[in-house]
């Protein structure tokens, strides 16, 4: 703006002119390449990991259920579910010195030797007494 033979700059020329300031140009342009940058970054990673093959994680592995067999009453009784030894655990009919034997086993083992079994004896409710 001219006035009386000066020129004045508005404040905004004032402060594109100042190299220090965000509203440089020269800010302005690094920021914004510094934007695309990144953002061909994110589209790279993102394509990356999209074609990602990582083996047997479109697969998860099949878990077969798992049985068991025991000795009760001196008989050999089963398959039974963890359900169901679950529930002949509370009823005391498989407790510790019980003889179990499930698919992978050599031999039968006695159940505090087996640490599912021991999981499923954790996971039993103790007795139920209304009097104390």
């Amino acid at each position: 703006m001219l006035h009386g033979g000066r020129i004045y700059y508005s404040q905004i020329n004032i402060v594109a002119m100042n190299e220090d300031s965000f509203f440089s140009m020269n800010r302005l342009v690094e920021f914004g390449m510094g934007m695309a940058v990144a953002q061909q970054m994110v589209n790279t990673m993102n394509s990356a990991m999209t074609n990602m093959h990582v083996p047997g994680s479109m697969n998860p592995m099949q878990t077969t259920p798992q049985f068991y067999y025991a000795m009760i009453e001196g008989n050999q009784a089963g398959p039974f579910s963890e359900q169901e030894l679950s529930r002949l655990i509370a009823e005391k009919k498989v407790v510790k010195e019980t003889y179990i034997w499930k698919p992978g086993l050599q031999k039968w083992e006695i159940a505090e030797k087996l640490p599912e079994i021991l999981k499923l004896v954790a996971l039993a409710p103790p007795p139920f007494n209304q009097n104390t």
